[in-house]
Parts: structure tokens; sequence; C-alpha cells
């Protein structure tokens, strides 16, 4: 059964994972940070929550655009991978689902389609950056920017990696300019991120 949501049709699977996965990552990185678990839960569902489920739905946007079957399913074992992890060794290494696509994709769409997530990241991240240059903030809406900020460049950057599964490896292989650029436009946001 699909449901529509702004013109675009999901499957009850597709939302149930999308759900299941933010809420899971967000369990996991509230475990890590540094104030209560409630705030830090809150801090993890809007920055990192929704940094990730906006970059997988960029990739799905993109994908059927072009015409692609595409619909994300999460991996339940890495999700509970990654809450064990971080609630027993205060680290998180996720992988927290793909968005799996079929149909006519060559090089070139993958390209796209692949830079279309890390592309969202980076957007993310300077959102954040103006809203805490341009406001004036301070407690836990303060924490969510600067969280905001830095999340979605690391997962702009992790994502930049060229080989494996990363999104950085159909980026290069499709447009070395465009994963030169993307790459370097992450990195000066991580220097960012170091010096402030």
């Amino acid at each position: 059964m699909y449901k529509k949501i702004n013109q675009a049709l999901f499957s009850e699977k597709e939302l149930t994972d999308l759900l299941k996965a933010w809420i899971a990552i967000s369990i996991a990185f509230a475990f890590v940070l540094p104030r209560s678990f409630g705030e830090n839960f809150l801090l993890s569902i809007i920055t990192v929550g929704t940094g990730f489920v906006l970059h997988e739905l960029a990739h799905r946007f993109v994908a059927k655009h072009y015409g692609c079957y595409a619909e994300f399913r999460s991996f339940d074992n890495m999700l509970m991978l990654a809450i064990v992890m971080a609630y027993f060794l205060k680290m998180v290494i996720a992988a927290p689902g793909a968005v799996m696509i079929s149909g006519p994709v060559g090089r070139t769409r993958n390209g796209k389609i692949s830079a279309a997530g890390p592309a969202t990241n980076i957007i993310l991240a300077l959102i954040f950056l103006a809203v805490g240059k341009l406001t004036a903030l301070s407690g836990l809406t303060a924490d969510i920017v600067q969280y905001g900020f830095i999340i979605n460049t690391w997962l702009a950057l992790f994502n930049m990696i060229p080989f494996g599964l990363f999104d950085g490896k159909k980026i290069l292989n499709w447009n070395k300019f465009v994963y030169i650029g993307m790459v370097v436009v992450s990195l000066l946001l991580i220097l960012f991120v170091k010096v402030n």
C-alpha cells in the first residue's frame, strides 16, 4: 500500500523503514552526546536524523526523476549494532540502510543520484552555519545549530570516500571535477568546524 506525501508516493514498508532508521540512529547518538539522554535524543533527531533521512531521500528523488525504482530499506541488524555499541562503547558506527535502486542507471545517472546525498548534507551544513552566524542562540537551540552543522559536514565528507559502496566512488567514476569540488567544499567546512 502506498501513501502520498507532498506529491511523492511512499510504500508503507519504506515509511516504516525510514522512521525506524531515523529513531534508531538518533537513539545511538543520544548515548554518546554530553547532555541528558532526553536532550540528546531531541538534539539527535533534529540534526543526525534529518541529515540522514534527507540524504537518503535526495538519492531517492533523483533516482525517481530518472525513471528508476527507488525505495529506502533499513538494515535492522546494523541499527541494533549501532545502538548497542553506542550504549556500551560510547561510539557510533552506523550503516542504517540504503536506497535500493533498479532501472535505467548508467554511470552518469548513477553519479548524479549518488551526488544528491552528500550535496544535501553540504546544503544542510550551510543552512545550520548561516542560522548560527545570523542569530543569537543559547542552550539547547545553540547546540542543535552547532551539531547540525558539524554532523552534516562529516556526513558529506564521509560519504565522499572513493571506494566500496560509498557515494564518492560513483561520483568519481562519473565526473572527477564534481567529485573534487564536493570534497574541497566538505574539507573547507571541516576546517571551519576545527577553527570555531
